[in-house]
């Protein structure tokens, strides 16, 4: 990919993302809320393997922040040829108890924005052709309160976009990482240990965007990293739904 637009670039897996494309040769336009961290990844890239970085800070929770990201997209003169849609939080799982305002932001991140910035790059992507990575998560195929909700509309738009822009050189991917090592259950007040996950379910960063981004390239609709989320997803067909939702909530995550 020539250039790439990576959301919730600042940390975990979008930093990933963004290390990885750089090192390919790829251009990037990082996108978070923090201006001192995405100078520092973008400084750090820029010196490594000699790409340009712009830096665009927002927050996709305010429509305002959005379309300042979606107008960058719509770029004819720097067009951007990957969209990664990787911007993302997480709330506790007791619905009832959270603030719902915290909930309304939660929805906007994970698939208001994601729409309208995929619906930007496709106005620019069709015909010309390019990819589409959003970020979703195996908990898309278990019932575990509205990430799963989120995260599930993701998978299913992912592989409806996928078939219907194909004819436009336009690839849609979903990726569906289990519980992985990054700084994202840290930012829910949770050191590394108190997740209630065992060691055997993390998944290592760099392995999750490295086949991401293989199957993305293959035109893949669902990515699904490793071999034990895949067995994980396959058992969630045949299981009942109230057994997956009972061993979903285990866990402080």
């Amino acid at each position: 990919m020539r250039s790439a637009l990576i959301t919730g670039a600042s940390a975990g897996l979008g930093a990933e993302f963004a290390r990885q494309l750089a090192a390919e040769g790829a251009d990037l336009v990082l996108v978070a809320r923090s201006n001192a961290r995405l100078e520092a990844l973008a400084a750090e890239l820029r010196a490594a393997h000699g790409v340009r970085v712009e830096v665009l800070v927002a927050d996709l929770a305010r429509t305002r922040d959005v379309e300042r990201v979606a107008k960058r997209l719509r770029s004819e003169k720097r067009p951007i040829s990957l969209l990664i849609n990787n911007a993302g939080f997480g709330l506790p799982l007791h619905f009832a108890d959270n603030d719902i305002d915290d909930e309304v932001r939660h929805l906007r991140v994970h698939v208001e924005a994601s729409m309208r910035l995929m619906h930007a790059a496709l106005s620019v992507m069709r015909g010309r052709g390019g990819r589409i990575i959003n970020v979703a998560s195996v908990a898309g195929f278990i019932s575990r309160s509205t990430y799963s909700a989120c995260k599930s509309w993701l998978i299913g738009f992912s592989r409806w976009a996928n078939a219907e822009y194909a004819q436009d050189r336009v690839s849609v991917t979903a990726v569906c990482p289990g519980f992985t090592h990054t700084s994202f259950h840290e930012r829910m007040g949770l050191a590394p240990g108190d997740e209630g996950v065992p060691d055997l379910m993390w998944l290592d960063a760099r392995d999750v965007v490295r086949e991401a981004l293989r199957d993305a390239a293959r035109g893949k609709a669902v990515s699904i990293p490793s071999l034990r989320y895949k067995a994980i997803v396959a058992l969630t067909k045949v299981l009942p739904a109230s057994l997956t939702a009972g061993v979903a909530r285990r866990g402080r995550v």
